[in-house]
């Protein structure tokens, strides 16, 4: 995108959105780059930038999308004669369902031309959280279940990573009940996606998946979820063992499973962090 925007005429535009929860808005006046196809369905924003013309000086908010808390970093670019109040960069943490002022532009000699773009990236979670570091989470399946643990903390497949680092990948059929391990608010919820495979160029960032907020600001991704299984939506409040929806075979998998995770926004970067669950030991996994 390299064509320069009149101040007062800068539109909107979708980026990227990836790993669940994070996204990107820029405001510019070129048309967005073609995006290579990807199976199913987009993962939905999490948040969206728009402008407020108020008396010439166009001024920006940042609405978040989600259920719950974001964090928001926003930047001036390309920026020739403009100034910003307050002064960009900033962050911002933005309360679930609301809209806040980012900046408003300004000439900063107005007999010469003037032209900017704002970006915004937005991540899942507020970084001020502090996480419980001695909860024990209930297992997310019905008492009887059986199931095998197919990869834990630091498994070598696809738990290496900071993101995946500290979760579980339970081995269940396809359509078993998948239930809430610790009562919260659902923050993100995608249950329209269907392909899956071994590919993570094309499937590591998507998967049908429940996202619960947690009191003490920590959330549980629960992941590969069957299609059109899940019956909890954004705002929904569930309790311990409530039913959240159905495991699946969905994104980057090699078999029906459910991926659970505990996470953190630190640093506009998801984090996993360690968590206990009754009746699983992490150390059992065969990967």
């Amino acid at each position: 995108m390299n064509r320069r925007t009149q101040l007062c005429a800068i539109l909107l535009l979708a980026v990227l959105a990836f790993v669940f929860a994070r996204s990107r808005r820029v405001h510019e006046d070129a048309p967005a780059p073609a995006q290579p196809e990807r199976p199913g369905l987009e993962a939905q924003p999490i948040h969206a930038l728009r402008e407020r013309d108020t008396t010439g000086a166009p001024e920006y908010l940042v609405e978040n999308l989600t259920a719950g808390p974001i964090e928001v970093r926003c930047v001036l670019q390309s920026a020739e004669n403009v100034g910003s109040d307050p002064p960009l960069p900033r962050h911002l943490v933005v309360p679930a369902q609301s809209e806040q002022l980012v900046a408003a532009l300004h000439s900063i000699d107005r007999d010469r031309p003037s032209s900017a773009g704002v970006a915004c990236d937005a991540m899942i979670g507020d970084p001020g959280a502090h996480p419980a570091e001695n909860y024990t989470y209930a297992s997310p399946f019905a008492v009887g279940t059986r199931f095998s643990l197919e990869q834990g903390f630091g498994g070598r497949h696809s738990h290496e990573d900071e993101e995946n680092r500290y979760a579980l990948d339970f081995g269940v059929p396809e359509g078993t009940p998948v239930l809430a391990a610790r009562a919260g608010v659902v923050t993100q919820v995608e249950d329209d996606f269907r392909a899956s495979g071994t590919d993570p160029a094309r499937y590591g960032d998507r998967a049908n998946y429940v996202r619960i907020l947690h009191d003490d600001g920590s959330m549980a991704l629960y992941a590969h979820l069957a299609p059109g299984s899940l019956l909890r939506r954004p705002g929904d409040r569930v309790v311990v063992g409530q039913l959240v929806g159905k495991s699946g075979n969905t994104g980057f998998s090699t078999g029906p499973h459910l991926h659970f995770s505990v996470q953190r926004n630190r640093g506009m970067a998801l984090r996993a962090i360690p968590f206990a669950m009754d009746g699983v030991d992490p150390r059992d996994a065969r990967n």
